[in-house]
């Protein structure tokens, strides 16, 4: 029995304290005055009261009712029932300035006078219980109210005082009936059990306020520990709201603050870091919206805020799905019915009560889900004298599989879980409905689920019992509570609320109490039981096994121990590798441990060496595999294992299994320690229970094995929680000695236990060797943390570090550093698990004390196994195989014997293809002054011996790291290394034991230093074969020194000065590299040049000019330059006789005006020499604009440039060659202008190409507009006449651009249809003719969306000029956003700017690293398949090729249309380097040959600077830098061309990926500076012919050259250029862009086939000769499958080259064969008058698949046509005449096959005329061909005998020729068609028909 109510207050407003702000209140009365004893009166209720604060107000607001909660320190709940009114505050009547409520009239204020009555201040009545019965204080309160309000006729004194003395029945589900004296008759309804909480009907209003996903939220929330707060406008409603979400936890008790009514004096709780639910009043919305870390509910708006920081975990599926859509069926049950055409008549309303427990009961079977088996994974500790339980978390998560679930793992970690095992563990005690329906079998909610009927059925059975519990008796008695009368509380006079007579008051308390005390207490007591256990975990998830585990996998790991107990070495070695891949399984694991475990009682557990290292590698096998979820129970099994298994190394000294397996995390994790070791007491606790003689007796029940998880030896049925159960039973009845006894007992028995594991642990945490420390250096320190069920500081981890960072390198010390850290270790473990399992003090500290000493005994047994087992013979290991090296590749590492393990790029461990385990692969990593290599052989047997090469070039590593690598094959391998190049290749290494750490820092320090070489010549291009690079030097007084000479003399001489000078007198110094090996000569030989960069009248430079120019004369970019006819070299602006436009300028031979430009520039005409370093001035690094290209028909020019200088002082400091002699200001406007006349000089240069009354003319402005003299006196070309106007103006505008379209796209075979259709098009129309370019936008579109506007004509300019310039200008300026905005064009120049997006070289740096991720992941992907594909689309490349091709493509089309561009992006050597490129690649033939795509390389890139060097990252100064393959982007696009336009290009694609692999190699020189100025400064650029000596280093283009020599490796069997088309329009939108498979392949039987070819090209051919088999197997990633691939013209081209070998003929060189084929094919078909030559290409002669596998599918790409335009009606005659053809070409003309040929008519197709043909009857080729007449060779058409059904003779039909005989005629059926023939008569047409019908039958 409980008092009702502890205390009554009346609580008002505090007028003192009125001015501090915010009002107070204050407590006017209060009983009784002394607290209760155990129940103190509870503070602060005077601001709970009015958690709005003390608010006076301007009139009479009706009373108010709502419940507080409050908290004691002990958590016990006090609920506060404040019952709030107003009365007349006379104390404020008249004074000013009152904190009204703010409604209050101004004007009456200033009056200073208040009328009476006009203020009121609130008052509370407030009833604090310990009890929760809201309603029945509402009644009380509302009582008292009445008889004050109304003035009823009772003693408000009797009230209070009878508050106290009625006592309520606890729990039990009893009615009582009381009354407070007043008249009234109150029923108070106690629930029939009180575990299960109360909620009216609050669960069902707040999913009706926030609605069911909101609701899951908030659940979700509390259930993981977040913060949530609701608000709203009524308190009553936040107290609902808090109750119920409370509720809806149970069986789960919330432990943290729960405040349903914050008062705004606290608001400051809100960020207190605990876990909260509160509630707030929606006045302070404002005040918490910029909470952080809180879950915010608005009751009344319906909406909750989940803040971006907090992460939600969910309900796991299907539980969360299962219980929105059961919900949904409880809250909203018309939602089956609402599409049923005829819906029921009535449907009741439901009740609010009852439908509150159906949403209850929902969530009271999703917690049986969650919980189920919850009890099988409970761990008895101690029964007597109380239960010790713990829960072990990671076998229910991991046996429910839900391991990686977080929202489950974050509720088992809270506190409220951890009070739901203290409270729910025991077996023995009270039950509820929850203990009932968590024991329910699995099977029972499976139905459910399936059934909704049953569903339904069960909610409905539970909301009935949780309805049962509230309301137990159906027939409530009558009740009676007066109420105030209507519109009490508006009376004017009322008077305020009567003081009480304390006195009267305690003297009836004293009275009620004392009568009560006589009156006996009824309790009832406890209904105890023994809990059901329900079904263990296992039989949950069981259902769902992994298909994983086949019976056959197990039988692979049982043959495996039997034959490694039968000491069958040579099975064991075949099986071991299968076996160990079998126990990834789950099953198999357990299958290990039992089939070892039986072993051991068979007494095997001695085992020799073999045994003992293959049974080790198997259980290390089994640790290293198995999930987080099921490690705890794989080590447990395995440990009682490890601790039985042992070799004899000698007399006394035995091996133990344990130090074999020690470097494993587990052991070190101390939960794991904590499950194994409370599994372990439980069964300890059983067995002594279920052993003692008296138990026995007691033993009746008979229940079931629940827990086979647990610890061995559960034989027997019961379990130890019966056990406990029945213990539990029996303990009241004991004597006090026998209880002392069992107590003793069990406090032994877990005694005895933590000796054992304190031993357990040192075994395991001490190291085989000390010296290694190998346990301490790989523990993660967030082990010790993460996951315990208990909190376990975090001092160890530091302690393990601290210790090993203090090595004082004695090897005592190191040694004590190990014990300390393990005794540390062991001592917390100890202290723990025997504190919570209430061992003594005593028998503690007997334990620490034992501790020291058994790691002292186990180190030094250690000590003697350690040495003795270094003493065995090693382990037969694989032979050292030495990798083949390249000429001058000389070794520097000797090889470190490794493990090359599988990284995440599957094909070589079997893959989604299945095939061979090629990795892991021992073998040993060898590095040299070229490559690092890894060479061995695949570890597992069943492949074969065959070798395994991993290999890249050393100066593409990217990335070293040290890495730990656990690895299945030696269990003691655990040093990595990680390499990652560059070349998409990734070489992971698990180094030997018998590597030392030394070892791996010294090859670690040999690799960085030739990772960066000291000098250019010291890298491997130069350092191949010589042992120091020698210099021959010339005679000091030779005459005519070369230019390499003297550039050598510039470098030499200024080596005293420290600088060379240069250009306009500035001073820039040489970088000094390898000064140290060349010494100088002519010592004092300063060189200057002059102002104008004129050479200086020195006898040296003019006697060298001479040879300079020769020298520069033969690089390949002035060979191109003359291929183009860009002009001749002039010294200044001299106009040229043959009146050019541009010249080719030699004013930068020194590299005075740009370093990194090439000795010679296109510069215009008429620009003066001297001019050009101003102009150079306004661009970056002095790169002004010049001419690279010029298109052969339109004549239009590209150019090239930096980015624009900004036009201020940075600008100026920037540039290279600054001028320190003339003032800024000057210099900078001078600049500016000579930029201008540069830009117009350009302008005028530029050929116009356009259309005039049908001439083609190709005009120059110059010659329309003024004479070069006053040209250039004119700064601006505003008078000239435009010359577009020369088109007539009587035609419309669309005519006269239709014209100018006609002839600049004008088609050979251009339909006069065409014409009609395109005008209203507008001017690029015609752009759209071509189909591949369909889908590019045109011009027009490309500008504007380019420039990111329209392009609107600039102001001034009008009428047809205008219209023009709007679709076309001259000149383009493709430049950077930023750099344009400050470059003014005047609006006269027919020039136009294009702003232009790209990816900078940050970007492409950025996407390559995420490419090389994507290409070779270092560890498998997480998710499915596609993820490669997914990391290739985060990388961003194929986006970047993309905007680069679509850039090239826009200006091939603006070079096509007649316009002239200039390209200034960046720096002008990246993103410029590419779009140049592509575009002449594009739009010029040449280019896409052998040779010309060599001097595009050599003229673009090498010559115009771009920065092999350090975008390559292959010098020591871009060290930090990393790699920006630029380069490598341009070979992609060119693939990405070459891969759609098939016919077009000489050379294959293994020639780019040659070109991609070598570009950052350092195998040849050509790649290795940044500009031709540094080869020139390294004497690099100019190949001395007479000095073979100083020719050094190797060329990239000789190597090529040579290797296309020996063999067609580079060639293009399908080269076969279209001449009518020379410009290429490839698709560039993403989907037709593909992966380059030079990213992802690899041949791993040689290493990278781009070294390999070069040694290896002569050997292969000559092994596959021998090989007597013929047949290969080849696999995609072991072998080369391009060399591999059946290839015809190959095959043909070796079988020649072998014939000739064997005629003993000199062999001829292949491309002569080919030639020649080539040449007798173009002669038959000619003599077949086959005339369109341009469409001849091998590819349609010969079905070939070359060597590239492309290669067979380009074969897609040509047109049916191709070989003859032939426009007869024969359906599909092109395809026939192919095949003709291929024939032909074996069957010469002369002796073709003729059986029998003569004249017959034949009949056309339907209602065609009949008309005579010439008939060939071919036997041999099976067809019967027919000619235009008997001379013609070229075949109209033919049928083909096999389709020939019968021949027949016929009746003449309509039309057939006149005067012939009716039996001439005969038809030929096939199986499409009749063919009608007729022949010159009838014995001819039987002639025809017999020799056909021979034909067919002899088929």
């Amino acid at each position: 029995m409980a008092r009702l109510a502890d205390y009554f207050t009346v609580i008002g407003y505090d007028p003192e304290k009125a001015g501090s702000g915010e009002g107070c209140g204050k407590i006017i009365q209060r009983f009784p005055k002394k607290d209760w004893e155990g129940t103190a009166f509870p503070q602060g209720v005077e601001m709970f009261c009015q958690p709005g604060g003390w608010r006076i107000s301007r009139e009479r607001k009706a009373p108010t009712f709502f419940t507080v909660v409050l908290t004691d320190i002990d958590s016990d709940r006090y609920y506060c029932s404040c019952l709030t009114f107003y009365e007349a505050e006379v104390n404020l009547q008249g004074s000013k300035g009152i904190e009204a409520d703010g409604d209050e009239d101004e004007e009456a204020e200033e009056d200073g006078l208040i009328q009476p009555a006009q203020v009121f201040a609130p008052k509370s009545l407030i009833l604090v219980s310990r009890l929760d019965y809201p309603e029945i204080f509402r009644g009380c309160l509302g009582l008292i109210y009445t008889v004050y309000v109304d003035s009823l006729n009772f003693p408000l004194e009797g009230l209070v005082a009878n508050l106290f003395t009625f006592q309520v029945p606890v729990a039990g589900g009893s009615q009582k009936l009381f009354s407070l004296g007043a008249g009234d008759r109150q029923l108070i309804q106690t629930p029939l059990n009180e575990t299960l909480p109360v909620t009216f009907k609050s669960v069902a209003l707040l999913f009706q306020q926030l609605g069911i996903q909101n609701v899951l939220s908030l659940f979700c929330a509390v259930l993981t520990e977040h913060k949530v707060l609701f608000h709203s406008s009524s308190y009553q409603r936040l107290g609902e709201a808090c109750r119920a979400l409370e509720a809806l936890m149970f069986p789960l008790k919330y432990s943290y603050p729960y405040i349903p009514i914050l008062p705004s004096r606290l608001l400051e709780v809100l960020s207190s870091p605990t876990p909260f639910i509160i509630g707030v009043h929606a006045m302070f919305q404002n005040e918490i919206q910029d909470l952080l870390d809180v879950i915010i509910a608005d009751l009344d708006g319906g909406t909750i805020k989940i803040p971006e920081c907090i992460h939600l975990s969910f309900l796991p599926e299907p539980l969360l799905h299962q219980t929105q859509s059961i919900l949904s069926l409880v809250l909203h049950p018309d939602l089956e019915i609402a599409d049923n055409a005829f819906p029921p008549s009535r449907t009741a309303p439901s009740n609010l009560k009852l439908l509150d427990k159906e949403v209850r009961a929902v969530f009271l079977r999703l917690f049986a889900q969650l919980f189920q088996g919850y009890r099988s994974c409970l761990q008895l500790i101690r029964i007597h004298s109380e239960p010790v339980i713990h829960f072990h978390k990671t076998a229910f998560l991991g046996q429910r599989g839900l391991i990686e679930n977080d929202f489950l793992t974050k509720v088992l970690d809270g506190m409220a879980f951890a009070g739901f095992v203290s409270e729910r563990g025991p077996p023995y005690r009270a039950c509820d409905l929850f203990d009932e329906l968590v024991a329910l079998d699995f099977e029972s909610f499976k139905e459910e689920e399936a059934n909704p009927s049953k569903l339904q059925k069960r909610i409905r059975e539970l909301s009935e019992q949780l309805f049962r519990n509230e309301n137990p008796n159906p027939h409530m008695a009558f009740q009676k509570v007066p109420r105030p009368s209507e519109g009490s509380h508006l009376r004017v006079h009322q008077v305020p609320f009567p003081l009480l007579d304390d006195e009267k008051v305690e003297k009836m308390l004293q009275e009620g109490v004392a009568k009560h005390s006589i009156a006996p207490v009824s309790s009832r007591p406890e209904k105890k039981c023994v809990v059901p256990a329900g079904p263990p975990v296992v039989s949950i998830m069981g259902k769902c096994g992994s298909v994983f585990n086949s019976a056959r996998r197990l039988e692979v790991v049982k043959s495996c121990i039997s034959f490694i107990f039968d000491n069958k070495t040579l099975e064991t070695e075949k099986t071991l590798p299968a076996a160990l891949r079998a126990l990834k399984g789950k099953a198999a694991r357990q299958c290990l441990t039992e089939e070892l475990s039986v072993h051991v009682q068979q007494n095997r557990a001695i085992l020799d060496h073999q045994q003992f290292d293959y049974i080790v590698r198997m259980m290390n096998c089994a640790l290293q595999d198995c999930s987080t979820s099921e490690e705890f129970t794989v080590a447990a099994a395995l440990l009682p294992l490890s601790t039985a298994y042992y070799r004899r190394l000698a007399a006394g000294v035995n091996q133990f299994a344990y130090t074999c397996i020690q470097d494993h995390p587990i052991w070190t994790t101390q939960q794991f320690w904590e499950a194994t070791f409370y599994s372990e007491v439980q069964s300890q606790i059983r067995s002594l229970y279920l052993n003692s003689p008296e138990e026995k007796r007691a033993i009746t029940a008979t229940a079931n094995d629940v827990d086979p998880q647990s610890a061995a030896g559960r034989d027997e049925e019961e379990t130890a929680m019966d056990l406990a159960a029945q213990q539990l039973r029996l303990w009241p009845n004991l004597s006090k000695e026998k209880q002392q006894e069992l107590v003793k007992n069990e406090e032994n028995t877990v005694f005895s236990q933590a000796i054992h594991y304190a031993n357990l642990m040192v075994y395991l945490l001490v190291p085989l060797d000390t010296s290694k420390n190998k346990l301490l250096r790989n523990t993660p320190v967030t082990d010790w943390e993460s996951g315990s069920n208990s909190i376990v500081t975090n001092s160890i981890a530091g302690s393990m570090a601290e210790s090993f960072d203090t090595e004082s390198g004695f090897e005592d010390s190191e040694n004590s550093d190990t014990a300390n850290s393990v005794v540390k270790f062991v001592a917390r473990f100890i202290d723990k698990v025997c504190t919570e399992s209430g061992v003594t003090q005593e028998h503690i500290k007997n334990l620490h004390s034992m501790i020291p000493g058994i790691v002292a005994m186990q180190m030094e047994a250690l000590e003697a196994v350690h040495r003795e087992s270094r003493r065995l013979p090693p382990i037969q290991k694989p032979k050292i195989l030495r990798p083949a090296l390249l000429p001058g590749e000389e070794v520097v590492s000797e090889g470190l014997r490794v493990l090359l393990d599988p990284d995440g790029r599957e094909e070589a461990t079997g893959g989604l293809l299945g095939g061979p385990h090629i990795l892991p692969a021992e073998g040993a990593l060898f590095l040299t002054t070229y490559r690092i290599i890894f060479k061995g052989i695949p570890h597992d047997p069943l492949v074969g011996e065959q070798a395994v090469i991993r290999a890249f070039p050393v100066s593409t590593l990217t990335k070293e790291k040290k890495i730990s690598i656990q690895n299945q094959l030696q269990q003691n391998m655990q040093e990595g290394l990680q390499l990652r190049s560059a070349s998409f290749q990734l070489i992971k290494v698990a180094f030997d034991e018998e590597v030392s750490s030394e070892m791996v820092e010294i090859f670690r320090k040999h690799l960085q230093r030739i990772r960066y070489p000291q000098s250019v010549f010291s890298s491997f291009a130069f350092a191949a074969g010589q042992t120091a690079p020698q210099l021959i030097l010339p005679k000091p007084k030779e005459r005519n020194t070369g230019f390499r000479t003297l550039s050598k003399t510039i470098v030499k001489g200024a080596k005293r000065a420290g600088k060379i000078t240069m250009g306009r007198g500035s001073q820039s110094s040489l970088k000094k590299i390898d000064r140290s090996s060349r010494t100088t000569w002519h010592e004092d030989d300063d060189i200057s040049i002059s102002d104008d960069g004129e050479p200086p009248p020195s006898s040296t430079l003019r006697a060298s000019e001479k040879s300079t120019m020769e020298q520069l004369v033969e690089q390949s970019f002035f060979r191109d330059y003359q291929r183009l006819g860009l002009g001749a070299i002039t010294v200044s602006s001299s106009r040229s006789k043959s009146g050019e436009q541009f010249r080719i300028t030699a004013v930068n031979r020194l590299y005075s005006l740009c370093r990194s430009y090439p000795g010679l520039l296109v510069v215009p005409q008429a620009v003066q020499d001297s001019s050009l370093h101003k102009v150079a001035r306004c661009y970056r690094h002095n790169r002004l604009p010049v001419v690279c290209w010029k298109h052969p028909r339109t004549r239009a020019v590209l150019m090239r440039s930096g980015g624009f200088h900004g036009k201020s002082m940075v600008g100026l400091f920037k540039s290279q060659n600054a001028s320190s002699a003339s003032p800024a200001s000057s210099s900078d406007s001078s600049s500016s202008l000579e930029q201008e006349k540069y830009l117009q000089a350009i302008l005028e240069s530029i050929p116009l190409y356009f259309k005039t009354n049908g001439t083609n003319t190709l005009s120059n402005r110059s010659l329309v507009g003024l004479s070069p003299g006053s040209e250039r006196r004119t700064s601006r070309l505003s008078k000239m006449a435009p010359v577009h106007l020369e088109i007539p103006f009587s035609n419309s505008f669309t005519r006269g651009v239709l014209e100018y379209r006609d002839k600049l796209f004008a088609h050979s075979n251009q339909k006069p249809a065409s014409k009609e259709r395109i005008p209203n098009e507008g001017m690029w129309a015609s752009l759209r003719s071509s189909g591949r370019f369909s889908q590019h936008p045109t011009q027009g579109e490309v500008g504007a969306r380019l420039a990111g506007k329209d392009l609107a004509p600039p102001a001034g300019s009008c009428g047809l000029q205008a219209q023009l310039r709007k679709h076309q200008a001259a000149f383009y300026i493709f430049g950077e956003k930023s750099h344009l905005r400050g470059l003014r064009l005047d609006s006269s120049l027919n020039c136009e700017l294009v702003p232009v997006e790209f990816a900078d070289a940050r970007q492409v740096k950025a996407a390559f690293k995420k490419l090389l991720r994507a290409c070779a992941p270092s560890a498998p992907f997480s998710d499915s398949e596609d993820s490669f594909l997914k990391a290739l689309e985060d990388s961003e490349w194929m986006v970047q090729l993309h905007k680069i091709l679509q850039l090239a493509l826009n200006l091939v089309e603006l070079l096509e249309s007649g316009s002239s561009i200039l390209l200034s992006l960046e720096d002008g050597w990246d993103i410029t380097a590419q779009i140049v490129s592509l575009v002449q690649l594009l739009s010029d033939p040449f280019y896409r040959t052998l040779e010309g795509f060599q001097v595009l390389l050599e003229k673009e890139w090498l010559s115009f600077g771009h920065k092999f060097s350090q975008r390559s990252n292959l010098s020591p100064s871009s060290q930090g830098s990393g790699f920006t393959p630029i380069f490598l982007q341009f070979l992609d696009c060119v693939h990405q061309i070459l891969d759609q336009h098939p016919l077009e290009f000489e050379f294959n694609q293994y020639y780019l990926k040659f070109l991609a692999y070598h570009h950052n190699s350092n195998r040849f020189k050509n790649f290795l500076l940044d500009s031709d100025y540094e080869r020139l400064e390294h004497g690099l650029l100019f190949d001395d012919r007479g000095d073979k000596q100083a020719r050094r280093g190797i060329c990239i283009w000789d190597c090529i050259n040579r290797m296309h020599r020996r063999s067609p490796i580079f060639f293009n069997y399908l080269y076969g250029p279209s001449e009518s088309e020379p410009v290429l329009k490839p698709f560039v939108s993403i989907p037709s862009l593909i992966k380059w498979d030079f990213f992802t392949e690899e041949t791993l039987s040689t290493g990278a086939c781009y070294d390999w070819r070069m040694m290896a090209l002569r050997s292969e051919s000559t092994e596959e000769a021998d090989a007597n088999s013929k047949r290969r197997i080849v696999w995609p990633c072991y072998s080369c499958v391009s060399s591999a691939q059946p290839d015809a013209i190959t095959k043909l081209l070796s079988d020649i080259e072998r014939l000739e070998g064997e005629l003993n003929q000199g062999p001829e060189k292949w491309q002569t064969t080919l030639e020649r084929v080539r040449l007798s094919i173009q002669e038959d078909l000619k003599q077949e008058g086959n005339l369109r030559k341009q469409s001849l290409s091998l590819s349609g002669l010969i079905p070939t698949s070359s060597l590239q596998a492309f290669q067979r599918r380009s074969m897609l790409h040509l047109p049916d046509s191709a070989l003859g335009d032939d426009h007869s009606a024969a359906t599909a005659n092109g395809i026939n005449r192919r095949a003709a053809t291929l024939y032909n070409q074996f069957t010469p003309k002369s002796e073709e096959n003729r059986s029998y040929e003569g004249i017959l008519y034949k009949r056309g197709a339907l209602l065609k005329a009949w008309k005579p043909r010439w008939f060939v009857l071919d036997v041999t080729k099976h067809q019967l061909r027919y000619y235009e007449t008997g001379e013609d060779t070229n075949c109209k058409g033919h049928v083909d005998l096999a389709d020939v059904e019968s021949v027949m003779a016929a009746a003449p039909t309509i039309g057939a020729p006149k005067h012939i005989s009716e039996k001439a005629f005969f038809d030929l059926k096939t199986n499409k068609r009749v063919y009608n023939f007729c022949a010159s008569d009838a014995t001819c047409a039987q002639v025809w028909m017999d020799k056909i019908q021979s034909c067919i039958s002899d088929a």
